[in-house]
């Protein structure tokens, strides 16, 4: 069996790391049908802050196809995306195109694979903002829409497709992005300068969805907010290279926050578990900080996973600055609110493996 794994930016980079890993485990003690995986890696994130180094560290397969397509518009980047990856395609003949999330990336890959005839499987699928003005959201109906497995993380997001009469190919499979807590949370080995900078309680921020950086007031508003919480307790930004050159162009000053380079996966993990509270606009922050038994503030309107916010263990705070100050500074976490297991037993990655094998 031939699979193409399709990854752009950092949550697939993980997530994709998960599944590899499985596949590799399969290989070692199949003894009947081996499954050869080939990486093509769209460079979406193209710092290799953001990229590269999550390949080494997590011990990802080198990429086979490099394509170098980050930068650009929405549309400009899909496309460059799907006539790149449809050449591949046609080259390689697999068995499945694997897809990872919301990205540009995911949704060329969907597109590519679909008009060749060859079944696509979407890791993270059915998951809903009910927002369409973000581009993640149309990518994610989209793939959905066109996928032959449909593998979900919660049960949310298999109610989700239900509700837009999708139950074929559907299945209920957890969170890949715990099983890759759970295995490098115990290895993860940080930089000596990521441990320089964890010396008592700080907040530990994310901040790159277009629909904030893209949007000026809403940029300001978050970033006077940090600016504001920094004068009491250390808030550190690893800073989004988009989001810096965003505000750099627009003269957005930080003070009082410690901003960073992007970090790789293992120093994330570190200032994870260190930190005191999260504030993100990052999907896969907010589940990293649950898993992590750490509170987080999200700093959208809506955010898809919604059980997190049901039990009180994420707060939708959005751009508004008197908001994200009196949430942070008001708002009351108690242990309990993290022991519910919305995200699976942690083997999404063998039972990806095994629903790859079965077919269906």
């Amino acid at each position: 069996m031939k699979i193409i794994t399709i990854v752009g930016a950092r949550p697939q980079f993980v997530k994709a790391a998960v599944v590899s890993r499985a596949i590799e485990e399969h290989n070692k003690i199949a003894t009947s049908e081996h499954i050869e995986e080939k990486i093509i890696h769209t460079n979406q994130h193209y710092d290799d802050n953001m990229s590269d180094i999550f390949f080494e560290e997590m011990c990802i397969p080198k990429p086979h196809y490099n394509l170098h397509l980050g930068g650009g518009t929405q549309g400009a980047m899909t496309g460059r995306m799907l006539e790149k990856i449809e050449h591949i395609l046609i080259d390689e003949v697999p068995d499945y195109v694997l897809i990872y999330g919301d990205t540009n990336s995911t949704l060329a890959g969907a597109l590519a694979a679909v008009k060749l005839h060859i079944p696509v499987v979407h890791v993270e699928a059915g998951l809903r903002s009910f927002n369409m003005k973000m581009p993640e959201e149309v990518n994610r109906i989209l793939s959905d829409r066109i996928s032959t497995l449909l593998l979900c993380p919660t049960g949310t997001a298999v109610e989700n497709l239900r509700a837009e009469k999708i139950t074929d190919g559907v299945h209920n499979i957890g969170d890949v992005m715990f099983d890759a807590v759970k295995f490098y949370g115990k290895i993860a080995n940080p930089s000596e300068y990521i441990k320089t900078l964890v010396k008592s309680g700080y907040y530990l921020v994310t901040v790159h969805r277009a629909e904030n950086t893209d949007n000026i007031e809403r940029l300001t508003n978050i970033m006077c907010a940090l600016d504001e919480l920094a004068k009491f307790k250390n808030v550190i930004l690893p800073l989004h290279p988009r989001t810096r050159k965003i505000m750099t162009e627009n003269k957005i000053v930080l003070h009082n926050v410690t901003v960073i380079d992007p970090v790789g996966y293992f120093d994330i993990l570190y200032l994870l578990k260190n930190s005191d509270t999260v504030l993100t606009d990052s999907g896969g922050m907010q589940k990293e900080s649950y898993f992590f038994a750490k509170p987080c503030f999200t700093l959208r309107d809506e955010t898809e996973w919604v059980e997190l916010v049901k039990n009180g263990a994420n707060i939708l705070v959005g751009a508004d600055y008197k908001k994200i100050i009196e949430a942070v500074n008001d708002s009351k976490f108690t242990p309990d609110i993290f022991t519910e297991q919305f995200y699976g037993d942690g083997n999404s990655g063998k039972k990806i493996v095994e629903l790859l094998l079965k077919g269906r």
